[in-house]
């Protein structure tokens, strides 16, 4: 089919995929449940992480695109903790909450997360170019839906409403479009090999200080009396991910 006809209808198949993941959670009203959302949510992000991100930054860029994890951990630690303000985890007298408004820590997750979409509509740009794009979209589609539950169970848990959550849900996908577009604009100026490991390695560090400073602490805070459920929701999203990363491959993640 043509170009503009293919990545047209596989960007609206992606797109259809992260609305759906973020609709779970959206209808899960149980507190309880949406903290094991986030324990899968973590598990998410750390296999996304070791059997995605840095392997394929390791094949792109050899050992030193390495250096630029801590890099995308630190960004996010600055503009988590200097620009925007922290998830109160005490409604009741928070300081946090009486002086700033609309600022919230799912932003952080939302930054990183579509950092990393981005570089999947280039690599779906390319594949479709290539002929290839079937097995591209099955790829990136198969990653978008838990990875969008993921946000959307991060921004719910900050009390985020149902459009809110949608809207971010809709922008998370629409990032695949956004990547293929920068695709066809600059592939003749610009090295996508080059930057793309470079960047999966820095979104690495984001995915990793998502997980570790916000998930797993908001996890363990709340879901003390489930923390055998948790363990194993968080396994699940590691497992998960092991998984998607033996079938793709060969593939685009």
């Amino acid at each position: 089919m043509p170009l503009a006809v293919a990545l047209s209808s596989y960007s609206l198949v992606i797109l259809l995929g992260a609305v759906l993941g973020a609709l779970v959670v959206v209808f899960t009203n149980k507190q309880a449940r949406l903290v094991t959302f986030l324990a899968f949510a973590a598990g998410v992000m750390f296999g996304a992480a070791f059997f995605h991100l840095l392997p394929e930054a390791y094949h792109g860029g050899g050992m030193w695109t390495f250096g630029l994890v801590p890099a995308g951990f630190i960004f996010l630690l600055v503009l988590d903790r200097y620009v925007m303000t922290h998830a109160c985890e005490d409604p009741v007298g928070c300081q946090e909450h009486q002086h700033v408004q609309g600022k919230t820590l799912g932003m952080t997750a939302f930054l990183g997360l579509s950092a990393h979409t981005v570089f999947d509509g280039i690599a779906l740009g390319s594949a479709v170019k290539e002929g290839v794009g079937l097995m591209a979209l099955l790829a990136i589609t198969s990653h978008k839906v838990p990875s969008s539950l993921s946000l959307a169970s991060i921004l719910k848990a900050e009390g985020k409403s149902t459009g809110r959550i949608m809207g971010f849900a809709v922008m998370y996908g629409l990032m695949v479009p956004i990547g293929a577009g920068l695709y066809f604009a600059f592939d003749a100026v610009l090295s996508f090999d080059f930057l793309a490991a470079r960047a999966l390695a820095f979104s690495a560090g984001t995915f990793l200080y998502v997980a570790v400073l916000d998930l797993i602490p908001h996890v363990s805070r709340h879901g003390r009396d489930r923390w055998m459920r948790n363990l194993a929701a968080l396994t699940t999203g590691l497992l998960l991910m092991l998984a998607l990363a033996q079938v793709t491959q060969h593939g685009v993640h």
